[in-house]
């Protein structure tokens, strides 16, 4: 496992603009063991009404969310950064197992070790079930998409 995952903080525009992508890449994997990569041994997480520690438990929430959020595509969008924090807002869409699709809406705060490994990550999303006709994204973005703002709806 890497020492370091760079940008490291404190982070400038870009620095803060590619740790938004990365992220955005990597979850779009669906691979838990990778994304859990991404955060120190010992992050901790609040995603809606579930509280998490270790990468161990975030490999395993991850593993039963994309059991159950089917054909998960996620957009990030950088709202602000100070230092060695992060906030983003989101969207991704994804469909249950009797087929309903959903747009999942949510801001999350991060806080990063010296390392540039995530040590923390609050999560609020909300659902708002669409039809598949509704759907944005299909997989991951266009190289032209990359850093375009989330649309309100």
């Amino acid at each position: 496992m890497p020492a370091s995952r760079p940008p490291l903080p404190p982070f400038d525009l870009d620095g803060a603009l590619a740790k938004v992508q990365a992220a955005e890449d990597a979850w779009n994997t669906r691979d838990a063991h990778r994304v859990a990569l991404a955060y120190t041994e010992d992050s901790v997480w609040r995603n809606r009404d579930v509280f998490l520690a270790g990468r161990d438990e975030i490999v395993a929430f991850l593993t039963r969310k994309w059991e159950r959020e089917r054909d998960y595509v996620l957009r990030k969008s950088l709202w602000a950064f100070h230092w060695n924090r992060i906030a983003v807002r989101f969207q991704y869409e994804w469909h249950d197992a009797a087929g309903q699709w959903y747009r999942s809406h949510g801001n999350e705060q991060w806080e990063f070790a010296d390392s540039g490994l995530m040590s923390r990550r609050e999560a609020s999303i909300n659902d708002v079930p669409i039809s598949a006709a509704d759907r944005r994204w299909t997989g991951p973005r266009a190289p032209h998409e990359h850093g375009q703002d989330l649309p309100l709806r």
